[in-house]
């Protein structure tokens, strides 16, 4: 049994997603919240699997909550639901700690299977919804003219990865998943899922979309980048 607690200030939204959560029999939601200090107070009473995040509410907003939710280091997730004119509100929530986001208008098989992974320990996160969300951040990318001061792969963590890690982090930044690097690598899928783990540990990231924020970071990929860039 998965827990979630909903957080958004519309009543109305709150009502259709409980809706769709307990038309499920391996989904509970333990409870509801309208605001972001409310999620952070209720997150810490009932300790749900998923906290469904909105973004965009009165007072402390979803990025906030976030935060600090994760800053507990309790067990609870944050999946954050998001549309796509709230792009940069959604990159601030990753890096502010959130496991994935959603479009509110997902089919309700995809919210019901992204929360499950996020539940698990995975990270989800479309990789066509990830290059739009940082195509509005390429002026950030290094090489980019209005970017600030800085030099891509200056990170020491990257020494700490061998080529073929490299390989798979590039690969991971631009939103590929295990079967697709695989294809392309010529390599078995287990032996993708070995190195994903190990490049995760390297650099420090929790799950896949960190790597992703971390790979676009240091300029190792950008967005729309395909084969060979």
């Amino acid at each position: 049994m998965t827990t979630v607690l909903i957080v958004d200030d519309q009543p109305l939204q709150r009502f259709g997603f409980r809706m769709l959560l307990e038309s499920v029999p391996d989904t509970e939601v333990v409870g509801e919240a309208g605001s972001g200090a409310d999620a952070v107070r209720r997150t810490a009473e009932l300790r749900p699997d998923v906290v469904l995040m909105d973004v965009r509410m009165p007072g402390m907003d979803g990025i906030e909550a976030t935060r600090r939710i994760v800053a507990t280091g309790g067990r609870s997730h944050v999946l954050v639901l998001t549309t796509f004119d709230l792009d940069e509100y959604a990159h601030a929530a990753l890096r502010a700690g959130a496991s994935g986001f959603l479009l509110k208008d997902v089919r309700p098989e995809e919210l019901l299977g992204g929360i499950r992974a996020v539940a698990g320990g995975d990270a989800v996160i479309a990789p066509a919804l990830t290059r739009r969300l940082l195509d509005a951040y390429v002026h950030r990318l290094p090489g980019h003219p209005r970017a600030p001061e800085r030099q891509p792969y200056d990170d020491p963590r990257l020494r700490t990865l061998t080529e073929r890690e490299r390989e798979i982090l590039v690969a991971i930044g631009r939103g590929w998943n295990n079967a697709e690097i695989a294809e392309r690598l010529v390599v078995a899928e287990s032996t993708v899922k070995t190195h994903v783990g190990r490049v995760l540990s390297k650099i420090g990231a929790r799950d896949r979309i960190q790597a992703v924020i971390f790979a676009y970071d240091l300029g190792i990929a950008r967005p729309n980048d395909d084969e060979g860039g």
